[in-house]
């Protein structure tokens, strides 16, 4: 990744979480960004790093998912530094929710999980960027940038992993089941694979109902009676390997 060189430094002005600016950028046409992690050292940290970044506004701050969503809607920030594992929503969710309503809005999560199930629950959210908290600030920065820019942007290690994810897709588990909708042929498919209710939702970061509402969805569809015949029918085309 291109190494990004700090700008001058600014005034950090350390608010807490509830949507306080703790930096700026001073000057028109800066990023802004609204951060939102629930461990408040590195939360208060990042801010004041990107504070001192010229070109680079952090205009709020999150602690929580629901906070963070309720910020992106109230500045209309150009990007989202999004942390997965947060209390009342966590950032999977909450990174839907922001580029559902706000499609112009980058997210870029900042994570200590690099699991595959966790960044492709990521990127199928809307998340345009990915990266670990090991991270340097050459690199935060450049991915703040170019997603604002409106580019996708991953580590090298977890590029190389979607594109071998991509290439070992089979069409048959793409074109099964056109009546399903995508989020319903991927619970199909970890149905298919053995996976239970509880383990579907921690995956795919979901609430349990919208795993149970999903899975009926996708039993009358396939006029299925049971799990037993859904996970017949999705091996034959497929699924679940």
């Amino acid at each position: 990744m291109s190494e990004s060189q700090p700008g001058r430094t600014g005034d950090a002005k350390g608010h807490g979480a509830g949507g306080e600016p703790h930096g700026a950028a001073e000057g028109d046409g800066a990023i802004r960004v609204v951060l939102a992690d629930d461990h408040p050292v590195y939360r208060d940290g990042l801010a004041a790093l990107l504070g001192s970044v010229g070109g680079i506004e952090v205009v709020a701050t999150a602690a929580t998912g629901a906070e963070a969503v309720s910020a992106a809607a109230e500045h209309e920030p150009d990007v989202v530094v999004m942390d997965v594992s947060m209390p009342v929503l966590n950032g999977i969710e909450a990174t839907r929710a922001v580029t559902t309503a706000h499609p112009h809005i980058g997210v870029v999560v900042l994570t200590m999980s690099e699991d595959d199930a966790t960044v492709f629950s990521a990127m199928q959210a809307g998340a345009r960027g990915y990266l670990l908290k090991g991270a340097n600030q050459a690199e935060i920065v450049r991915a703040i940038t170019a997603v604002a820019g409106g580019e996708a942007i991953f580590g090298p290690a977890l590029a190389r992993r979607i594109a071998d994810f991509f290439a070992a897709r089979t069409p048959v588990a793409e074109s099964a089941f056109p009546q399903l909708t995508a989020r319903e042929r991927e619970i199909l498919d970890l149905v298919a694979a053995g996976r239970s209710n509880a383990q579907i939702a921690s995956t795919l970061f979901l609430s349990p109902k919208t795993v149970r509402n999903n899975v009926s969805n996708v039993f009358a569809k396939l006029h299925v009676a049971d799990r037993a015949e859904a996970i017949v029918r999705a091996r034959e085309a497929g699924l679940g390997r």
